[in-house]
């Protein structure tokens, strides 16, 4: 268990023992480009754990050397996931919105991938990291016994905008290719956005960053009434995406907030079992 989220439990009692997950070890954590071919930029400050005054979670900050750890499901060829943790492209939530998740699709027989993607201030190097992480995966497919042809992704609030953005933006890649794996396919197969961020463009529209008419792959759009900041986004997209009549479903529940991860106590609290079904589905 991560130090800051025991002492935060101590502390208050926000979750019991049996509600915590026994978190898996990555089998490998890789970096994602070869020395010195990293497209774009990168901070220049030390990587450190941002706002240590928050408790119920783990976040890293200052992001320049972007990794991809694996977490194996058992068998061979499962289905897997990219999963991107949430922070408002500040910070990443490794826990609560990374670690935690792989251990849970992990239970259910899919492989999972976290991607420590570029931060503070840079959603293009972000959607650089998340490219190269999908064609990454599908390269080592193999290795890995994971099915190249089932790899999807799952975002967190920031993250949920960014696997939107890889879910619409793979015709052209964000960057020019630096190698052999830059050959396979950097469009995910499926895509779950949990309260994603930034789907909208503050006007009533949607967001100039997405782009429905691509051939969007099968999304499933979670948010809550209550997360009065984003949750407009999120029915804009649904719009959107209707519209341009590309699959996907959009579960909205009454309560939830925003940054629950799988620890919602509201109505919100539904949304992996409604995952999972809507995996089946596909």
């Amino acid at each position: 268990m991560k130090l800051p989220l025991l002492i935060f439990s101590l502390l208050t009692g926000a979750m019991s023992a049996q509600d915590l997950p026994v978190l898996k070890s990555a089998r490998v954590t890789l970096d994602l480009w070869p020395e010195g071919k990293m497209p774009g930029r990168a901070t220049q400050e030390a990587q450190a754990l941002h706002s240590p005054e928050r408790m119920d979670a783990v976040r890293v900050t200052n992001v320049s050397r972007p990794t991809l750890s694996f977490y194996p499901a058992e068998g061979k060829d499962a289905p897997a996931m990219i999963v991107c943790p949430g922070g408002g492209y500040t910070w990443l939530t490794m826990d609560k919105e990374g670690t935690e998740i792989a251990t849970w699709l992990n239970k259910h027989g899919i492989s999972a991938f976290i991607l420590k993607y570029r931060a503070p201030g840079n959603r293009d190097g972000a959607l650089q990291d998340l490219q190269r992480a999908l064609s990454l995966v599908r390269s080592r497919g193999a290795e890995w016994s994971v099915d190249p042809q089932c790899l999807g992704v799952i975002g967190f609030s920031a993250g949920g905008h960014l696997s939107a953005r890889a879910s619409n933006r793979f015709g052209q890649r964000a960057y020019a290719a630096v190698d052999d794996i830059d050959k396979q396919a950097c469009r995910p197969d499926f895509a779950i956005l949990v309260y994603p961020a930034y789907l909208d463009d503050g006007k009533g529209g949607l967001s100039p960053s997405l782009d429905v008419q691509a051939d969007v792959p099968p999304t499933l759009i979670v948010h809550s009434e209550d997360d009065p900041g984003f949750v407009r986004g999120s029915k804009i997209y649904d719009a959107a995406l209707t519209a341009a009549k590309r699959p996907h479903k959009f579960l909205l529940y009454p309560t939830g907030g925003h940054g629950y991860g799988l620890r919602s106590d509201r109505d919100a609290k539904a949304w992996p079992d409604a995952a999972l079904t809507w995996l089946r589905s596909l």
